[in-house]
């Protein structure tokens, strides 16, 4: 049961996609957002079709959206990220020390990390939510997180689907 127990709980901390640098910089990103009050989740599935790397709600309700980029040719690559605004009240890039910073737009907040921690250097503009959007995505995070935290306690319920 403890073996079964800490495969699941490394299924769902560690995402098979990522690079161990952008999950260092996930980490640093969550200690900083739970720091700041926040809950998190990670690779949130969007009502676009979009997974969003970190969503962090606010004590206040602000959802922030912040999109992990590990290397200039990760951001290169990735064309989908202004789609994220349709999500959040705000927008930040993080990554960690190796890459450039002047790559990120001046028109979404940056975040500096390790695996230990982040800072915000460059705050987001704030683009507030419609409220119905706001309701169907705050109810994406709340389902999203009570289901991984109710596999984690009952790890049969995964292979009855809905997951």
């Amino acid at each position: 049961m403890a073996d079964q127990s800490a495969r699941l709980i490394e299924a769902l901390v560690v995402d098979g996609r990522q690079s161990e640098r952008a999950r260092l910089v996930q980490r640093g990103v969550g200690r900083m957002m739970i720091g700041l009050g926040f809950s998190i989740v990670t690779e949130l599935p969007l009502a676009s079709g979009r997974r969003a790397d970190v969503v962090g709600l606010a004590p206040n309700g602000d959802l922030w959206i912040v999109e992990i980029k590990s290397s200039v040719e990760d951001f290169r690559a990735d064309r989908k990220w202004p789609d994220y605004r349709r999500h959040c009240d705000r927008l930040f890039f993080a990554t960690h020390e190796a890459v450039p910073l002047d790559i990120f737009p001046e028109d979404a907040g940056l975040i500096l990390a390790d695996g230990f921690g982040a800072a915000v250097l460059r705050d987001a503009p704030e683009h507030r939510l419609a409220p119905a959007t706001r309701k169907a995505t705050l109810l994406r995070f709340a389902h999203v997180a009570a289901r991984r935290f109710h596999t984690l306690l009952d790890p049969g319920v995964q292979e009855m689907g809905g997951f």
